[in-house]
Order: C-alpha cells, then structure tokens, then sequence
C-alpha cells in the first residue's frame, strides 16, 4: 500500500507560492492501479517524486508498506561518466540482485549495442530513455511510477519490446500514472483521480476523471 495522508507541497515561484497539494489524502492499494489526469505545471512529477521519496512533502505523511519503483525516467543513481555497465551493475547492487543480471537484462532491452560500454555521458536523450526505462523493467516492484507513459524512443523493437514486458509485469503489479492525455492513461488503469488547484479529486472511473479534467480545462 501507498498512503498520502493530510500532504501539502508547495514552490516559491518568485512571484509567488505555487501550490502543488493541499491537503491531499488518499492510498493506492496493490492491485488497484491508478492514473492522474493533470495539465502540464501543475505537479506531476512533484506527486510522483514523493511517491518514490525523491521530494518531501511540506506537511502531511506519505507511508509505502510495499516496494515502490524510482519514477520511470529517473536518472538520478546513474552516473554519466560511467558506463552503462558500470550502471546497471552498481543499481544491481543498491537494490540487493545479481549483477550480471541485471546488467544481461539492461543490455537486451535497451539494445543500444556498443553504447552500453560507452559514458551514459555521451548519449542521446532517446537512449538514455531506454536505457532507464531497463533499469526501471530490470528490478520487480509491487508499485511502479511512471510519468507520461513510454519514454520517448523512435525505436519500434524497443518499444515493442518494453511494452510487452511491463504488460506482462504489470499482470501482477500496480502502477501509478501521471499525464495530461486521458489516452496514456487508459492502457494502464481503470480508475483515476484529476489534479487541479492543489486538489486531487478521486473517481472509481477513468471516464469520469475524464469528464471532469475535459471540462476543468
């Protein structure tokens, strides 16, 4: 289970104070994945980032009682000067598991080839997208967070390929979404919730999170 209870965030924006959540109280339950429907600047991945224990929250308390994953995208255990190898093997590590497993799986998914013994340094942004998102695929979480879906990858076998394991993974795990396009959330989730001024309403239904976010923007 995740828990946000009572949890407040906010930014100094220097002309003001932004408010991100206000208040918010809610819990994703293993096997009830849910979306969240927000324009982009409101706090998308603010949410997820304390969902992972990347941010703290200003009040309130966010409890997990299960193993969470890093936010889909999240590069911040990756050192750039380092290769891909060097990576996958040192996240293996952090997270307790074989490393040549993880770097054989990092490896195959991502498959950027010569790259991998490369500095993550010198990558495009398209294969650091893919060589986190095998990162993310690589380690089994009971809840994982994704911000905006897919990463941006113009390589068909790739996505092919890491649409068709999280698919899979996701048969017997929960995810946690945020976007502003209803459409990214209906591959994963039935239910969602809409964030709008610092507020997050709950619906049992994708649909009438839709509803409300179509009529909100």
């Amino acid at each position: 289970m995740l828990e946000f209870e009572n949890v407040s965030k906010s930014f100094w924006t220097g002309r003001g104070r932004k408010v991100i959540l206000d208040r918010a109280s809610f819990r994703v339950e293993l096997g009830q994945s849910l979306g969240i429907l927000a324009p982009n600047g409101t706090g998308k991945t603010t949410i997820i980032n304390m969902m992972a224990g990347l941010e703290k929250p200003d009040e309130g308390v966010v409890r997990k009682s299960c193993r969470v994953s890093f936010p889909l995208g999240f590069m911040g255990g990756v050192v750039s000067r380092h290769t891909a190898r060097e990576n996958a093997r040192f996240i293996a590590r952090l997270y307790g598991l074989d490393p040549d497993y993880v770097e054989a799986f990092s490896r195959w998914v991502c498959g950027i080839d010569e790259y991998f013994d490369m500095p993550v340094g010198t990558y495009s942004a398209g294969m650091k997208a893919r060589f986190s998102f095998s990162l993310l695929l690589a380690i089994e979480f009971d809840i994982y967070l994704i911000d905006e879906g897919m990463p941006a990858s113009t390589d068909v076998e790739f996505n092919r390929k890491a649409g068709s394991i999280l698919k899979d993974r996701l048969k017997t795990a929960t995810v946690v979404v945020v976007s502003h396009q209803a459409e990214t959330l209906e591959k994963f989730c039935r239910s969602a919730a809409v964030l709008r001024n610092g507020r997050l309403h709950m619906f049992d239904t994708l649909e009438e999170a839709k509803r409300m976010y179509d009529y909100a923007t």
